[in-house]
């Protein structure tokens, strides 16, 4: 059933009492600050004398009252002073009566950071249409906009702020015209009151859900409504003479339990009549008592006593407490025909069950661990929902052979943005504008142009962030390019993209695909300076008959550049084929640290001198032992090596366990040349692409020219393979201005 909007103490002159409000809430409390609040409530309403007094025109409704209500409504939901004091301020951050900056500095970053986490979760109201019904609200936008909601929430304590405030709207609009009634209902309805389930806030949510159907469907709600008043006097009446029995049969077998009767709400009559088609009078619960006892053990057993009063209805058992639901609620559930041949549902559970099912999350709401004693995971199983909500399922259509891929769709973290007229779309994380288009539709991502961000033009490899507004700009002409494909450029992140884009290049016509394949081909190889290739050699070692189906295969998408490129390495420097970059011409690779003894671990032993035994030269990954010697440490064998085994043989004490260590990555020199127009910043961009791959550089040679405001640099960088060097040169070329970017092999 609907709360009644409390009422806050006031002295004769209409003014908030504050005295009696602080102590109100903290007898709700009281481990609360008294002198912290009142401080927080007193900048509050100065700022919104304040505000009264300038030129600006403000709300009837008092953000300072509706401050103390928030924070009220958190008391009794037990959160820490930080949320009680962002709780009073919000509203006034929100109607600009008072600067957040002022708050940081009086209050502190934490109560700062509460009330801007509330600000950013406001963003989502103004995506909702109010005149969705209950039934055919579009389900698909108003899950994005849950999962939206919780990717903006850093702190639980935020959603929980924002649940407040929101009860403290829907039981303000009483009074409000139709229109705001049902955006204000549409919006709890959608977004909040299942937020409050699935924190398991019980009596949160069924305020919300009862108030928002009382406005999006008043007519059936004052039909359940008046069913309800009707047999109030006679439910009342039959719950206390069945509280009584009950009372009576547990006492007898010692166990010490509270009863009471429990309130159907009006919704959830409502949505059981709908999903069961049943009429008002099928309702099982709508005749209900609730018991509370120390112990599980005793949940049981006072199943068993109520089972033994009255005959159970088959199928109506629910055992939540072996089961619990998805938001950690427990529970024994069960539906028994009791006295005078009526329905009766019972529930059972522990008192510490039941502030659960009433305060959800905020039974644990100690922040970030520092409710040690608890030792539940409870709490963090709420978090993890918060960081996830709901499982998010790609539409793979008919697409196949693209395994390796989906791994980057199914990751937790994603990225929640908007269309230009409001509909939210969930990406993965690091999806960029053209992930976006083929997700909103296939042409669009084909005709796909350019992208705007907030308004302002964007590279098609932005990567987007949550809360951001894009607009894709297409052309009628437009087709897919093949450097979309290149995962060094990084345009595209999600499976979805690439396949409809592989799908469109396997439609167009071989002699298209041989020209843009071998073009490709060409452009990465000289791009990366690799010396002349035999194509019809390449080819074979790509299992394709000749060359030309090797470039059509290209073109087609069904080979990939990058393993081209990299046989391509192998056959023109086949004596190292496993090193990947050992390619320029007397310049050696970083040496080798195999056969030190940083590589080798000794079990049991510290910092030893190691070698390697020139008998049997042990590699990595050769199963090994060490021996003992005499003033020159360790030498390290090979476990099959026939030195070693007549060792062990005459001075087995001298054998030990030793195991090889990490492989030490291989990186090799590369000089890369960089020809761009010569601007502001240009080294600094370069260097800061350089910084993002993680890659060492070993010398910088730049000149500028003057007569064609160019400049060239040579770069000698340290890189681990070709790979890392095409992902490299492919960054540096989308930087602004750069004419080219390519690998150098000395004369």
């Amino acid at each position: 059933m609907v709360q009644v909007r409390a009422l806050q103490p006031v002295n004769t002159d209409g003014s908030i009492d504050l005295e009696r409000w602080l102590d109100h809430v903290l007898s709700m409390d009281p481990a609360l600050e008294r002198q912290a609040l009142k401080e927080a409530c007193e900048f509050a309403r100065t700022a919104e004398a304040n505000a009264k007094n300038s030129d600006k025109a403000w709300a009837n409704i008092s953000s300072f009252q509706t401050g103390l209500e928030i924070a009220e409504i958190l008391a009794d939901l037990k959160l820490d002073q930080d949320s009680l004091v962002a709780a009073v301020l919000y509203r006034g951050v929100r109607e600009g009566k008072i600067q957040l900056d002022d708050v940081i500095a009086r209050f502190g970053e934490v109560v700062g950071k509460l009330i801007e986490g509330v600000l950013r979760m406001a963003a989502i109201s103004a995506s909702l249409n109010p005149r969705d019904s209950l039934v055919l609200g579009t389900q698909q936008q108003v899950e994005n906009l849950r999962k939206m909601l919780v990717a903006m929430v850093d702190d639980v304590r935020v959603a929980l702020i924002k649940l407040a405030e929101r009860t403290c709207a829907i039981r303000a609009v009483k009074n409000a015209d139709e229109e705001k009634k049902r955006r204000v209902a549409r919006e709890v309805f959608d977004i909040y009151a299942p937020l409050a389930h699935r924190l398991g806030i019980g009596h949160i949510k069924w305020e919300l859900e009862d108030l928002s159907f009382r406005y999006l469907e008043p007519e059936q709600y004052k039909q359940i409504a008046q069913l309800l008043h009707e047999r109030r006097v006679d439910r009342e009446l039959y719950i206390n003479t069945v509280m009584q029995q009950l009372r009576d049969a547990l006492t007898e077998s010692h166990i010490k339990a509270d009863i009471a009767g429990r309130a159907k709400h009006i919704y959830s009559i409502w949505r059981k009549m709908q999903k069961k088609g049943l009429q008002f009078s099928q309702i099982y619960d709508v005749r209900a008592v609730r018991v509370l006892v120390p112990e599980i053990r005793d949940c049981y057993t006072a199943l068993g006593i109520v089972h033994s009063l009255w005959r159970h209805i088959p199928k109506e058992f629910d055992d939540y407490i072996a089961n619990p639901k998805e938001n950690g609620y427990r529970s024994l559930h069960t539906a028994v025909i009791g006295p005078e041949g009526k329905v009766l549902e019972v529930q059972i559970r522990t008192h510490a069950m039941h502030e659960e099912a009433e305060l959800g999350v905020c039974a644990h709401w100690r922040y970030k661990g520092t409710d040690v004693k608890s030792g539940s995971n409870h709490y963090e199983e709420k978090i993890s929902w918060l960081r996830q909500v709901l499982e998010w399922h790609e539409e793979l259509g008919d697409i196949g052979g693209l395994a390796e891929q989906l791994r980057v769709d199914i990751e937790p973290d994603r990225v929640y943005v908007f269309t230009p007229d409001g509909h939210a779309i969930d990406l993965p994380k690091g999806a960029t504008p053209l992930d976006f288009a083929y997700r909103v539709h296939t042409e669009i991502g084909h005709g796909c142009r350019g992208a705007k961000v907030n308004g302002r033009i964007v590279p098609l490899n932005y990567s987007l962030q949550t809360g951001e507004q894009v607009e894709i700009i297409t052309s009628k002409q437009g087709s897919p390019s093949r450097d979309w494909l290149n995962p060094n450029l990084g345009y595209v992140t999600t499976s979805r993209a690439r396949a409809k884009i592989v799908h469109w290049f396997k439609l167009q016509a071989r002699d298209q695909n041989v020209a843009a394949g071998k073009s490709m081909l060409e452009r990465e190889l000289a791009r990366l300076d690799m010396p002349p290739v035999d194509f019809e050699r390449l080819a074979e070692k790509a299992n394709m008959k000749t060359a030309e189906d090797m470039f059509a295969a290209l073109g087609a998408t069904d080979l990939r550049l990058t393993q081209l490129v990299n046989l391509a390495q192998a056959l023109v420097e086949p004596e190292r084929d496993t090193d990947q970059l050992e390619l320029i011409p007397r310049k050696a690779p970083t040496p080798s640290r195999t056969g030190r003894r940083d590589d080798v671990q000794i079990q049991g032993v510290g910092n030893l001198m190691t070698q390697m035994a020139g008998c049997c030269q042990p590699l990595p990954g050769d199963p090994i032992v060490g021996y003992i010697t005499l003033g020159r440490g360790v030498t390290i064998h090979r476990q099959d090596c026939a030195n070693v085994l007549q060792l062990a043989g005459r001075e087995p004490e001298r054998i030990i366990q030793v195991s090889w260590g990490p492989v030490p990555e291989k990186t090799y020199p590369v000089e890369i040349l960089i020809r761009a127009y010569d601007r502001a910043g240009l080294l600094r961009d370069i260097s800061q692409v350089l910084l993002n791959e993680k890659i060492n550089v070993l010398s910088v040679n730049t000149q500028s020219n003057k007569e064609d405001s160019t400049a060239n640099m040579s770069l000698t960088i340290e890189i681990p393979g070709l790979d890392a060097l095409g992902r490299l040169l492919g960054r540096i070329s989308q930087l602004p201005n750069i004419i080219e970017a390519r690998r150098h092999r000395s004369a």
